[in-house]
């Protein structure tokens, strides 16, 4: 079970009460009229599959019901931060 940090809620609530979003940080195309099919498609349905970080976006849809978006390690699962959306990411990819 995860504890994720809310925030707008300022506080630590179990996973259950939050719904994933999808990947967070997806710019929508400008004009999408103007796309071909396959670049309209790759836009839908294809998103990345890191091993390292990935910033996703979540909902805490059992609280204050306001969308955050949340860097996760991909591999352990563990949430390195939680951000408001009108945030940048402090994490961007692992320091080796």
């Amino acid at each position: 079970m995860l504890l994720i940090y809310c925030p707008y809620c300022k506080q630590y609530r179990d996973e259950e009460e939050f719904s994933y979003a999808g990947e967070a940080h997806i710019k929508r195309p400008q004009n999408p009229l103007a796309m071909s099919d396959e670049s309209w498609g790759n836009y839908l349905f294809f998103r990345k599959n890191p091993s390292d970080v990935h910033h996703e976006m979540w909902s805490h849809s059992s609280g204050c019901r306001q969308f955050f978006n949340v860097t996760r390690d991909m591999i352990t699962y563990e949430i390195k931060e939680t951000y408001c959306i009108s945030e940048s990411p402090k994490i961007e990819k692992y320091k080796k």
